[in-house]
């Protein structure tokens, strides 16, 4: 099993840190275009109608970031804990590649193909 390096460790922390600055900054500034549209509102039925969409659209990228922001805090957590770094199903290292563009990711590449085609 191939070790992160100190550096290598080090960045991925960076990465992560300034991911869940950004999740949580989106989280916070999303928090008005997720609330219900009021009917009482003077405007047109299509304008009322691309409203709703709208608010749909916020709620659903609201749901995906905390989802993500989930997962970057348990990767923290993991760092932490000495336990970042390896498939959660094979317990292999994930190479540093994969971690340097999903750094929360649980599962190696092989592993993670098999989980999306169950």
């Amino acid at each position: 099993m191939l070790e992160l390096t100190l550096p290598q460790l080090s960045e991925l922390r960076d990465l992560l840190d300034t991911m869940r600055q950004e999740l949580t900054s989106l989280l916070k500034n999303s928090t008005e275009g997720a609330r219900p549209v009021t009917l009482d509102q003077p405007i047109g039925r299509l304008s009322r109608m691309d409203a709703m969409q709208q608010q749909n659209m916020v709620q659903a990228n609201r749901t995906a970031a905390r989802k993500q922001l989930e997962m970057v805090n348990a990767a923290l957590r993991r760092i932490q804990e000495s336990d970042y770094g390896s498939c959660q199903a094979c317990e292999e290292a994930i190479p540093y590649s994969r971690l340097r563009v999903k750094p929360e990711s649980l599962l190696c590449i092989d592993c993670q193909r098999s989980h999306e085609q169950r």
